[in-house]
């Protein structure tokens, strides 16, 4: 078993990576998503689901199907995490998920995201730069019902790229989370400068997660503005 590619979205170049944890599934609880909005926009999202095992697998396609049908009757990417919130706490689940969605216009460049208890959002340039953007939010998914989640727009340049990952590429044996995301930036933000697409982006950024023997399921899902 293994997650589908991203749909083809006009205006952005995506690519997705998945590995399951060393000595997890063929899937497990990380999962990305990217789809066009009925208006135009386009909506990547990534998410960790609680665990490695069967029922991290069933919950992270629970809330992943969950966001998928909310997602084309809500304009904002916050309402959205609100009400996949609302449905996850009436299940009583008992597990939880982290999770970064955007709503992206790929003409205008404009960026809405949101998070939900979920590791930072890498913004890599063409320049060799990049920064780390933590998204307002809210708590995990599935945990304090009545939790309506915060967002904020910025613009993403042409040629920039954004970096959604899941914990278990920034952390690892002997590696922080600072120093996790400060090594994808620099990844990211290099293989721009050397003209590389989202493609062999993903693929540096994985392999170098793989490198320092993750214990983790990793996700990766690059977006580059084109």
């Amino acid at each position: 078993m293994s997650l589908p590619k991203p749909d083809h979205l006009p205006g952005l170049e995506v690519a997705a990576r998945y590995r399951p944890s060393r000595d997890g599934l063929d899937i497990g609880g990380d999962w990305y998503d990217a789809f066009m909005m009925p208006g135009g926009a386009v909506a990547p999202e990534i998410g960790d689901s609680q665990g490695h095992d069967v029922d991290a697998a069933a919950f992270m396609g629970q809330v992943r199907t969950s966001i998928r049908a909310i997602a084309p009757r809500e304009p904002e990417p916050a309402t959205v995490l609100t009400r996949t919130n609302e449905l996850l706490v009436t299940m009583n689940p008992a597990r939880f998920a982290s999770c970064t969605m955007l709503y992206i216009s790929p003409d205008e460049g404009q960026v809405i995201g949101t998070s939900a208890g979920h590791v930072p959002l890498l913004c890599a340039r063409k320049d060799g730069s990049s920064e780390v953007r933590e998204l307002p939010g809210g708590p995990v998914l599935g945990v304090v019902a009545g939790t309506d989640y915060r967002e904020e727009t910025f613009t993403l340049e042409e040629g920039t790229a954004l970096v959604m990952v899941t914990d278990g590429v920034v952390e690892g044996p002997g590696l922080t989370l600072d120093d996790g995301l400060q090594r994808v930036g620099t990844l990211a933000a290099q293989a721009l400068h050397n003209g590389l697409n989202a493609e062999a982006i993903a693929d540096r950024i994985l392999d170098a997660a793989v490198a320092v023997d993750h214990l983790d399921d990793v996700a990766v899902l690059v977006i580059r503005r084109v």
